[in-house]
C-alpha cells in the first residue's frame, strides 16, 4: 500500500489497499531502475529519463502524419499554432498520468479498477483493447508503406511482415528495461535526424515560423477547411493508450515511496516527458514545415497522402535523399509504436481484468487483429483504401478518449485518493478545461468525419 493510500479514507477507493491478486503494474520491471538519492541534478535527470520519451513516440506515429502534411500542403505555416497547442495540452496530461501513476502505486487501468463498478470497468476495459488495435492499425499502415516505398513490399506483404516485430519486442523486455528505452530513444533520434535535415535543406522562413507558432490566425476558425484539419491534428494529439502507459512505466524506478520520494519523483517524470514531448513538437511541426515548403509554396497544395509526400518530396526540395529521409523516418516511426503498443496492451488487460497471458501471445493477438483488416482492405480496395483505414483507425481513437481523459483528470484532483499529492485547483480548473476541449474537438471530428463535413 502506498503513502498516499494510507492516509487516503478507505471509502476514496473501492478497495484501499491491494489484496493478494493485485500487483504492481508491470511488476517484473517495477522498481528495477535505480535512482541515485544524491548527486548532480544531471544525474538524477538521467535516472528518469526514458518512459517520457516512449510516450512521446505516440504523439509522431503514423496516424499524425496525415494531418501535418494536409496541413502544411494547403494552409502552410498556419496551422502551426495549432501544433504548438495541442502539444502543450499533451504535455499537462502526461504529467498528470505520470503523478497518478508515482502518488498512488496504481496506473490508470488499475486505479479506474479500484473505483469504479465492475461493468463501468467491463466498458472501460473495451474502449481501452479497441483503442489499442485502433492504434497498431496505424503501426501496420504506416510501418508497410515505408517497407513499400523503402523497398517495394507490396503493402499486403509489408502488413503481414510487420507480425514479425513482435519477437524484437520480447527480445528487449528480456534484457531489461533500460534496453527498451534505448531502442525508443535510438529510433527517435532517427527521426529527429531525418527531420532535421529536411529543414536545413527547406530553410524555411525562422520568423514567419516563429510568428505562425505563436500568434493564432482568426483563419484557423473562420476558414471550415482549415478548422477541419486544424481540429484533426489536435484529434490525433493525445493517444488514450499513452496516458495509460505513462502511469505504469514510470513505476520502473526505484525512487523512494514515501511523500518526498514520491514529490521529488514527479519532479524529474515530468520534467523527463516535458522534453520528451517538445521532440514530438519538433517533429510534428517539422513535416508540416517540409510540406509547406515543397508543396504549398510550388503549387502542390492537393497533396495528402503519405505516398504522394514521398514521390515529390526530393524533385521540389533539390535533395535526392529527402524523400529516403522521409520514408526512413515513417519506418522508425511505424517500428517505435509497436514497442508501446505492445506495453499498453499489457497494462490495460493486467490492470482491468488482472489477467496476464504470455508477452508473445498477446502480441501476436493484437497485432493479428490489425493485419488482418489492412491485408483485407488492401486486396478489395487498394492503396486508397488503405489510406482511408488509416483515417478511421484516427476515428475510433478519438471515440475512446473521453474514457482516459475523464478518469485521469478525475482522480487526480480528489485528495482522497491522492493524499497531499492532489493537483492545485488552478491546475485541476486547467485540466479539465484542457479536457473538455480536447473531446468536444475530437467529437466535432467524429462527426464531421462520418458526415462528410470538411
Amino acid at each position: 500500500m502506498s503513502d498516499a493510500e494510507a492516509t487516503a479514507p478507505r471509502s476514496s477507493w473501492r478497495f484501499a489497499g491491494r489484496d493478494e491478486d493485485d500487483q504492481p503494474s508491470l511488476r517484473e520491471v517495477n522498481s528495477t531502475i535505480a535512482v541515485p538519492s544524491s548527486g548532480v541534478w544531471f544525474r538524477r535527470l538521467f535516472a528518469f529519463m526514458g518512459p517520457g520519451y516512449m510516450v512521446s513516440v505516440g504523439y509522431m506515429d503514423p496516424g499524425n502524419w496525415a494531418t501535418d502534411l494536409a496541413g502544411g500542403a494547403q494552409f502552410g505555416y498556419t496551422l502551426l499554432f495549432v501544433i504548438m497547442l495541442s502539444n502543450l495540452m499533451a504535455i499537462l496530461l502526461q504529467a498528470l498520468a505520470a503523478r497518478l501513476g508515482i502518488a498512488t502505486g496504481r496506473d490508470l487501468a488499475q486505479a479506474c479498477r479500484a473505483y469504479y463498478p465492475r461493468p463501468v470497468n467491463f466498458v472501460l476495459w473495451i474502449a481501452c483493447e479497441l483503442a489499442i488495435i485502433a492504434c497498431d492499425l496505424a503501426e501496420v499502415i504506416g510501418t508497410a508503406i515505408a517497407l513499400k516505398l523503402l523497398f517495394g513490399i507490396p503493402l499486403i506483404g509489408g502488413a503481414i511482415l510487420t507480425a514479425l516485430d513482435a519477437f524484437l519486442v520480447l527480445l528487449l523486455m528480456n534484457k531489461g528495461f533500460r534496453y527498451l528505452e534505448a531502442f525508443v530513444i535510438a529510433l527517435l533520434i532517427i527521426i529527429f535526424s531525418c527531420f532535421a535535415i529536411q529543414i536545413f535543406v527547406a530553410a524555411p522562413p525562422a520568423g514567419t515560423i516563429l510568428y505562425s507558432m505563436f500568434v493564432p490566425s482568426s483563419e484557423i476558425v473562420t476558414n471550415p477547411a482549415m478548422l477541419y484539419i486544424a481540429i484533426g491534428i489536435i484529434g490525433a494529439t493525445v493517444m488514450p493508450h499513452n496516458l495509460y502507459l505513462h502511469s505504469s512505466i514510470v513505476q520502473t524506478r526505484a525512487y523512494e515511496r514515501t511523500e518526498k520520494g514520491k514529490r521529488d519523483a514527479i519532479k524529474w517524470a515530468t520534467t523527463d516527458s516535458t522534453i520528451a514531448l517538445m521532440l514530438a513538437l519538433f517533429v510534428n511541426a517539422a513535416i508540416l514545415i517540409v510540406s509547406a515548403v515543397a508543396f504549398h509554396n510550388t503549387g502542390h497544395q492537393d497533396v495528402a497522402e503519405i505516398d504522394q509526400a514521398f514521390e515529390l518530396l526530393s524533385p521540389l526540395l533539390g535533395l535526392g535523399i529527402a524523400s529516403i529521409l522521409f520514408a526512413v523516418a515513417l519506418l522508425a516511426s511505424g517500428l517505435n509504436s509497436t514497442v508501446t503498443a505492445t506495453l499498453a496492451g499489457q497494462i490495460i488487460m493486467e490492470g482491468f481484468l488482472r489477467l496476464r497471458i504470455p508477452n508473445w501471445a498477446r502480441r501476436l493477438l493484437t497485432r493479428g487483429l490489425a493485419i488482418v483488416p489492412v491485408v483485407v482492405v488492401t486486396a478489395l480496395y487498394g492503396e486508397k483504401g488503405t489510406g482511408q483505414l488509416l483515417v478511421f483507425s484516427q476515428v475510433i481513437l478519438s471515440m475512446q478518449l473521453p474514457f482516459a481523459v475523464v478518469p485521469l483528470v478525475q482522480f487526480v484532483s480528489d485528495k482522497k485518493k491522492m493524499g497531499n499529492l492532489a493537483i492545485p485547483r488552478g491546475v485541476a480548473a486547467l485540466a479539465w478545461v484542457v479536457a473538455t476541449i480536447i473531446l468536444v474537438l475530437n467529437f466535432k471530428l467524429l462527426y464531421d468525419t462520418l458526415f462528410g463535413v470538411g
